[in-house]
C-alpha cells in the first residue's frame, strides 16, 4: 500500500533513517474516496499528499530544532502495517504499525527553502501563512537525494 509519512528532515538526514512504529500517516483510504467522490486516482494521491504535509507542520510545532520545512515521504509498505487510527476527522489518516526503511520510500517531497518563514510561522499557528503554504507544490526527491535535500 502506498502511504504518505509526515516526518521532519533531520529524521531523514540521520546515517541509517527508520521512520519508527507506529506513525501517522495518510492513503488513499476508502474514506477519502467517499468523501471526494468525484475526483480520480490522482486527485485522492493529491489529497493524501496534502494532509501529510500539514501532519508535518504538526511535527515541526514539537521539534523546534528541526529544519522549518515540511517533509513527506511516499513508502510501499504491507497492507499489514496499515491500520485506521481509532479517532479521526481526516478521511486520509492511517497508522503505519511497522518500521519502514530506505528501502521501502519511493520518493520524498519537501518545500523549497523559500517557504521556511511561512513553515515555521504556520506550525507556530499562523493561518495567513498556513494559507500562503497551501499554494505551493512541494519538490520531488528521488530517496537517493536524501542528504543533497537543502535545509533551509
Amino acid at each position: 500500500m502506498r502511504v504518505y509519512i509526515p516526518v521532519t528532515l533531520d529524521e531523514l538526514q540521520e546515517s541509517s533513517p527508520v521512520l519508527l512504529d507506529p506513525r501517522p500517516a495518510h492513503a488513499v483510504t476508502a474514506a477519502l474516496r467517499a468523501a471526494w467522490s468525484e475526483e480520480d486516482e490522482e486527485g485522492w494521491e493529491y489529497a493524501a499528499q496534502a494532509s501529510a504535509a500539514d501532519g508535518s507542520l504538526v511535527l515541526l510545532a514539537g521539534r523546534p530544532d528541526a529544519p522549518r520545512l515540511r517533509v513527506l515521504v511516499a513508502a510501499d509498505v504491507a497492507d499489514a502495517c496499515v491500520t485506521a487510527p481509532a479517532t479521526t476527522t481526516v478521511p486520509s489518516a492511517v497508522d503505519v504499525v511497522c518500521g519502514v526503511g530506505l528501502d521501502q520510500i519511493v520518493s520524498i517531497h519537501v518545500d523549497e527553502p523559500e517557504a521556511a518563514e511561512d513553515v515555521a510561522a504556520a506550525a507556530a499557528g499562523d493561518e495567513d501563512a498556513l494559507e500562503r503554504l497551501e499554494e505551493r507544490d512541494l519538490l520531488w526527491y528521488d530517496v537517493t537525494e536524501v542528504a543533497d535535500i537543502p535545509r533551509a
